[in-house]
């Protein structure tokens, strides 16, 4: 077993505290580094030991917490297998890690031992050799990769599997509105939600006469309001010495680091609730909007520390729930809640789609391109295709320059930030990739280690059943895809880009192509018998054309070239 070293040290030591970003401290005491901050727990002989994952980064999770906290100790584990075995983007790599630090030097400070370890190996191997710590409790795991990792250590009885309290909705829930077989459909699910609750209810109706405002939660960027810059926070010398550790063992990751732009303790958690509740009152409104000048606008940003469960589901409620906001932003804001919860239940019961009946296709690297997958282990080679697409993601999703702008522009976004909002992600990234026939699953792996937010039970139903078609309609009536227009509606990128939307963007075109090769899969579709019929009056020439563009894009865009309408393409 290659440890790096269970620490702690110094007794009665708490966090190092950042005063501000010109003041942090610049070093760590006695430059022993992360480890001196924390006290040595050594030789605390608790009643019990809990192993505590990644992303279960709160007290309020911990089985046994109605006892006096020093019965129970904490054991963390900061694996360099995990961080390697996908090419996850640095900032999120280190965001998860300087998580992991202060909250073990939070548990500290309310009474709880504490074991920190940091290894090479993988968390099995790792437990494994604590053999002298006894029966080790746990929380079940939310992604279904560590789940599997685990699980022989549960049927061994080396591990004691207790049920994770941070979801706001019991699986019943799930199963009594939509069954365990698909289609599932997020309204009823919703409703479910909002009746169990009484959220927004009033009495047995809806508070606004309708469950969902959607439809007033889809005007594009006016420049009507001020637009609030992104949250910053101040780092203290772990967050440093994070950025450190990152930039030299995962220097062959994408992407790059600034923990200024995440919070990483649980005050700086709470200063991005207020955040939040700042930018709600305009949220609804322009939910579905882009803008070249903010890469957020009005979102929360709250997803990358909710998926830690730095904050939990059920306090943001209850604080958005406090706002005098207007209700198409309360209630849009709940509903992106309540969807978190059920892509989960959706993951839970089709076991990641493991037993869901779609057609599939064989992988042979799960990388998305970066790197060969064969490098850190095997993924499941056969994954869901509904639409049987099979082109490799093309390298314009790593940064290099297409000539789309707003594909150019989100995936700068991702490569500097791990991070875009939620319109760019389905209808720009998503978009783009479907109309080029691109491999679900190298789509799912780049969102997957890009996006510092994404874990496997919330990145695949998100992207294989709302982004591509990859479930065909267990998720999703229609595939979200789109011309030139509606991108050009809701967003700005369209009047900074060298390419006309009318004239030369390509995007209209592949869209057409895209339903010219799989009209076949959307015959019967109610949703799609307009977009069918149009295409059906589409002269043959300007079918030629559409496959014309959508084989030059595509190659364009693989080759690391910007395409050009004249048919010029420049590295």
């Amino acid at each position: 077993m290659a440890l790096w070293g269970i620490t702690g040290f110094h007794l009665g030591v708490t966090s190092p505290q950042c005063v501000d970003s010109q003041h942090a401290m610049s070093g760590s005491r006695n430059g022993e580094g992360f480890p001196s901050y924390l006290r040595n727990d050594k030789h605390s002989s608790p009643k019990r030991w809990v192993f505590i994952l990644y992303d279960q980064l709160n007290l309020s999770l911990i089985p046994f917490n109605d006892e006096d906290p020093t019965e129970t100790g904490l054991i963390l584990i900061e694996s360099i297998a995990k961080g390697t075995s996908r090419p996850y983007h640095k900032q999120k790599i280190a965001m998860l890690i300087s998580n992991m630090r202060h909250f073990a030097i939070e548990a500290q400070e309310k009474g709880h031992p504490v074991s920190y370890i940091m290894t090479e190996e993988n968390y099995s191997v790792t437990l494994q050799n604590l053999g002298s710590l006894g029966i080790i409790h746990t929380i079940r795991a939310a992604e279904k990769s560590t789940r599997d990792e685990l699980s022989p250590l549960i049927d061994s009885g080396l591990l004691i599997e207790h049920p994770h309290k941070g979801w706001i909705t019991p699986i019943d829930w799930f199963t009594e509105a939509l069954g365990t077989k698909p289609p599932f459909r997020m309204a009823p699910f919703y409703q479910k939600f909002r009746q169990e609750t009484g959220i927004l209810m009033d009495g047995s109706k809806p508070i606004g006469g309708k469950y969902s405002f959607d439809s007033e939660n889809r005007s594009p960027w006016d420049g009507m309001h001020d637009l609030p810059d992104p949250p910053s926070y101040c780092k203290d010398s772990i967050d440093r010495e994070v950025e450190e550790l990152v930039n030299s063992k995962f220097e062959e990751h994408p992407g790059s680091v600034d923990l200024s732009a995440q919070p990483t303790t649980i005050g700086q958690a709470n200063d991005a609730l207020d955040y939040a509740i700042s930018v709600l009152p305009l949220f609804g409104k322009y939910e579905d909007a882009m803008t070249t000048k903010s890469r957020g606008l009005f979102h929360s940003r709250l997803a990358s520390i909710l998926n830690l469960s730095r904050l939990l589901p059920m306090d943001i409620v209850d604080r958005v729930l406090s706002t005098d906001a207007p209700l198409n932003s309360v209630e849009g804001f709940i509903r992106q809640i309540v969807w978190r919860e059920y892509v989960h239940h959706v993951h839970v019961v089709t076991d990641g789609f493991q037993n869901l009946e779609v057609n599939r296709t064989f992988n042979t690297e799960n990388d998305a391109g970066w790197w060969k997958s064969e490098r850190n282990g095997v993924y499941p080679k056969l994954n869901p295709n509904h639409l049987n697409q099979n082109r490799k993601l093309p390298i314009a999703y790593w940064g290099e320059k297409s000539g789309l702008n707003c594909l150019d522009q989100t995936v700068q976004s991702v490569m500097e930030d791990g991070w875009t909002h939620h319109i760019p992600r389905l209808m720009v990234q998503s978009n783009i990739a479907s109309l080029l026939d691109v491999n679900p699953r190298e789509l799912t792996d780049w969102f997957h280690a890009s996006f510092i937010d994404a874990y496997d039970w919330v990145v695949e139903p998100n992207v294989m059943g709302m982004g591509t078609y990859a479930l065909g309609d267990s998720m999703m009536t229609k595939p979200y895809i789109s011309g030139a227009p509606y991108i050009n509606r809701m967003g700005d990128y369209c009047k900074s880009c060298s390419l006309d939307p009318k004239k030369t963007c390509p995007i209209s075109s592949l869209y057409w192509a895209y339903l010219e090769r799989h009209k076949s899969a959307f015959e019967g579709n109610f949703r799609m018998s307009m977009p069918l019929r149009t295409l059906s009056k589409r002269p043959e020439n300007k079918k030629i054309n559409d496959r014309i563009l959508f084989d030059s894009v595509y190659e364009s865009l693989s080759a690391g070239r910007v395409w050009r309408p004249d048919g010029s393409q420049t590295l």
